[in-house]
């Protein structure tokens, strides 16, 4: 069976932008649109160089027990204009029933400015696999062992 998410619109958003939808039917993502208040829908929110703000989705939602929502970045906002998630990826937790909103931040050199119904972020929804913590006196060897942060190579 289909797990099913449910979403319900907050008061003040605009029903005609549209909920989260996959814009292929092969997509992993589905394209989360701001919904700004209605204060700020002629002028959109600007966001200036290495600045970010919080925008709005106008909608809170409920996962399937066992599930999460990642909020990631979209990858042409980041090519063509520097902005980003800032927190990548947002985690949206199952039992989570506040509004929705996407931490947008701008790496890039010019202000972006986010209208109202601009494509902003891709919604995920993945398992989530629930583990216990054991502390333990040693560990297992492995052949990597404490190497990291390029220990590898690049080639």
């Amino acid at each position: 069976m289909t797990p099913i998410v449910r979403l319900q619109r907050v008061d003040w958003a605009d029903r005609h932008i549209p909920l989260p939808i996959r814009q292929t039917p092969h997509a992993a993502g589905m394209d989360l649109r701001a919904n700004l208040a209605p204060d700020d829908r002629a002028g959109g929110i600007s966001i200036a160089p290495r600045q970010h703000s919080l925008i709005p989705l106008g909608f809170i939602m409920q996962l399937p027990e066992g599930f999460e929502g990642q909020i990631r970045p979209r990858s042409g906002l980041a090519l063509k204009h520097g902005v980003t998630v800032l927190n990548a990826p947002g985690t949206i937790d199952s039992d989570y029933r506040g509004e929705v909103g996407v931490l947008l931040a701008n790496l890039g050199g010019r202000e972006f400015t986010v209208m109202h119904g601009d494509r902003i972020a891709q919604l995920i929804v993945a398992a989530v696999t629930t583990v216990e913590i054991a502390e333990v006196g040693q560990l297992s060897e492995s052949r990597r062992g404490a190497g990291g942060f390029g220990s590898t190579g690049i080639r």
